[in-house]
């Protein structure tokens, strides 16, 4: 069980309850162990992006219940429920979502900042990011100055800045050439590898699809398929949880 990084119990969020009912989700089951490279799929409203809000505290289940290492996030309020979000998640959206006026270095740094990190410290951890995400020519760009790969890397960067146990990516490749998503997920590749780094995407990207060892179908607010690369190399069965 240490190794279960996400585990999701009867989760659901309807949204306008008490006018138009929408049902985004519809008690969904999960669970995410350490060093998972996951996709989750499907038709556009089938509640992909609203799973990764959830997990990631930025929205509230209507029922159940989110567990990130054991801990209950649904459970947190306010500043504590922002702090374990700074210490432990990492987001990175389709839109980069990086600070204009800051350069990749300072991008990458603004989260380790609010942390209260030692500049020493700082300096260390955003330079060897900016290494791994081959941008050290880029340190004094701003997001202007980049394309958008590059923003995309920087915005993969800053999100592994504090360490967290996991990363969320909401549709990363959407708006990136074939080249730029390819070195992208080349990167994050390599992490989740040597670092074990777990990924848990939204996605409607072949190109993000075909990488993932684990796929999970979601259809009207719930799982309809939940397959990784053994079971389809071996034609095991799908394994809803």
């Amino acid at each position: 069980m240490e190794d279960i990084v996400i585990d999701v119990h009867q989760m659901s969020r309807t949204y306008n309850p008490d006018k138009v009912p929408v049902v985004a989700l519809n008690n969904v089951h999960l669970h995410i162990e350490r060093g998972e490279f996951t996709v989750v799929k499907g038709p556009s409203g089938s509640g992909k992006t609203t799973l990764l809000n959830l997990i990631g505290g930025l929205d509230t289940p209507t029922s159940g219940e989110v567990l990130i290492h054991g801990v209950n996030l649904t459970s947190l309020k306010g500043n504590k429920l922002v702090d374990f979000r700074l210490h432990n998640i990492g987001f990175v959206f389709q839109a980069y979502n990086l600070i204009p006026v800051l350069t990749a270095y300072e991008n990458i740094e603004f989260i380790l900042l609010l942390q209260g990190v030692p500049q020493e410290i700082r300096r260390k951890r955003v330079l060897e990011l900016l290494e791994q995400v081959q941008l050290t020519d880029k340190a004094d760009a701003r997001p202007e100055e980049m394309s958008g790969g590059q923003q995309q890397r920087v915005a993969v960067a800053r999100a592994l800045a504090p360490k967290p146990q996991f990363i969320l990516a909401d549709e990363p490749t959407a708006n990136l050439d074939t080249r730029s998503a390819d070195n992208l997920l080349d990167i994050m590749e390599k992490l989740n590898r040597d670092e074990k780094m777990t990924f848990l995407f939204s996605t409607h990207d072949p190109r993000v699809m075909q990488r993932a060892r684990r796929v999970i179908t979601l259809e009207d607010g719930q799982i309809v398929s939940d397959t990784s690369r053994e079971d389809t190399t071996h034609d095991s069965k799908a394994r809803i949880t």
